[in-house]
């Protein structure tokens, strides 16, 4: 695949603080391309450094990669090791939402009722009430059982909280997210995947033989649609959100999708927000590194965040999951290690 370089006066506007003009953004090939950390504008050393973080904190890492400007400037364990990627797989549907909303296929304003879709035993009038755009940023009012674990919902009555008005992380509204995606294109998720996103991306370690929809259909009828993914197709996804949908000579997502889709809906007291399946991120330590910051967050240390300010993405597995989780802490400490590289 021919590699696109964007001009140097965009790229001092887009990433003024990462690699220097002998190192322009490339998109990546077949395979990703290497480059020193030194020529990056980041110390080795330090880099190095951090399977030492992760082995002191027993983090659990199986796979890190950091990317900068389009390259690959640090690898840490097996990271073309292909597992689950827990509630990332919210974000990638977030993804493949951009081009069938705009092209009509999926309308934001339609509601649950609308669309025909109720689940076991019923849903209240109040939840049909809910719609695409409230289900797809986790305030849709509906606190039904889902098919698979996770969330925040017990406990929480049913049919008291109007849609719209309260953000409530909630497995059945991401679930129900790709039950509409899949009703209104006619096709399966993981097909559409690989068709709009893991062939022109060149991921390299997908295989759709591997994914389905699962869960408890006696809770919900909205399964869940698990992905297993490598940490450096992981990091392909973050590089071409950072690159606003576009991917080479290709516009993947529209553009304008990546920005509504990033755009918070939910602000939170501590900082940060939740747009369209997608997490906006804060560091009080590193303001200015985490300006523009967005990431994918998944149970154990699943994890994609990217970086705007520094041209950068990370992405972060923990493939034993349960036995060996990354704790959210000792992660903001390892990419805060990582911006600290910077020489």
């Amino acid at each position: 695949m021919k590699k696109y370089v964007l001009p140097f006066a965009v790229l001092l506007a887009i990433a003024p603080v990462a690699c220097g003009a002998a190192l322009p953004p490339v998109t990546p090939g077949a395979q990703w391309e290497m480059a020193k950390p030194d020529d990056c504008g980041f110390d080795a050393e330090k880099l190095a450094k951090l399977a030492d973080l992760i082995r002191e904190r027993k983090m659990g890492t199986t796979g890190l990669m950091v990317v900068v400007g389009g390259r690959q400037i640090y690898a840490y364990g097996d990271v073309a090791e292909v597992s689950y990627i827990a509630s990332c797989r919210k974000s990638v549907l977030s993804m493949l939402y951009g081009k069938y909303v705009r092209n009509g296929t999926i309308k934001l304003t339609e509601t649950v009722g609308e669309l025909g879709i109720d689940d076991v035993g019923g849903l209240l009038p109040s939840e049909k009430r809910a719609t695409v755009r409230d289900i797809i940023s986790a305030r849709s009012g509906c606190y039904h059982p889902a098919a698979n674990i996770g969330g925040r919902v017990k406990g929480l009555p049913r049919g008291k909280t109007a849609p719209g008005t309260k953000f409530v992380y909630n497995n059945w509204d991401f679930n129900v997210a790709g039950t509409i995606f899949e009703m209104r294109t006619g096709k399966s998720i993981y097909d559409v995947f690989e068709a709009d996103i893991a062939r022109p991306l060149q991921l390299q370690d997908w295989d759709r033989s591997k994914h389905k929809r699962t869960g408890d259909a006696s809770k919900s009828i909205h399964l869940a649609y698990h992905f297993n993914l490598s940490t450096r197709d992981m990091a392909r996804l973050g590089e071409l959100m950072l690159r606003k949908g576009k991917w080479g000579d290709k516009q993947v997502i529209p553009a304008d999708w990546v920005e509504e889709s990033l755009r918070p809906v939910s602000t939170f007291t501590a900082g940060g927000g939740y747009g369209y399946m997608w997490w906006r991120d804060v560091d009080d330590k590193f303001p200015d590194a985490f300006k523009g910051a967005f990431a994918a967050h998944g149970m154990y240390g699943q994890r994609i965040t990217v970086l705007p300010a520094l041209d950068m993405v990370i992405a972060h597995k923990s493939a034993r999951n349960g036995k060996h989780p990354t704790k959210s802490s000792d992660y903001r400490d390892l990419v805060r290690a990582i911006i600290a590289a910077r020489n």
